[in-house]
C-alpha cells in the first residue's frame, strides 16, 4: 500500500507525526539471506503524515518541525504502534523525534 493511501486513512492530530519505519536488510551484498531474528530494526523512518501543530499557552499554533517525506531518526523506545491494513506504522509526538536525516 502506498504512503499516500496510508496518510488518507490516518490523520495525526496536534503535534503528532506518523512514521513508517525503514525495513531491515534481508540479504547481504553477496546474496546470503539473513534470518528474521538476526535482522536488526533500524532507528530510521519516513514521515507519512503530520498534524497541524500544537497550541502554546496564548493559543498560537506551533508548527511541526518535520514534513511529509522527511527521513527521520527515531528513539529506540516510545511511539504508538498502529496497524493499517497490513502496514505497521508508528505515531510519535514531534518532540520525540531525534533528528532529520539528509
Amino acid at each position: 500500500m502506498s504512503a499516500r493511501t496510508l496518510s488518507r486513512k490516518v490523520l495525526p492530530l496536534l503535534d503528532r507525526v506518523l512514521v513508517q519505519r525503514v525495513k531491515a536488510v534481508e540479504k547481504t551484498k553477496s546474496g546470503i539471506l539473513i534470518p528474521e531474528k538476526a535482522q536488526e530494526t533500524l532507528p530510521e523512518g519516513t514521515v507519512i503524515a503530520v498534524g497541524p501543530g500544537a497550541f502554546d499557552k496564548d493559543g498560537n499554533r506551533i508548527p511541526v518541525s518535520v514534513a511529509v517525506g522527511d527521513k527521520v531518526l527515531l528513539p529506540n523506545y516510545g511511539g504508538s504502534n498502529i496497524k493499517v491494513d497490513s502496514e505497521e506504522l508508528l505515531l510519535f509526538r514531534d518532540s520525540e523525534i531525534l533528528a532529520k536525516l539528509e
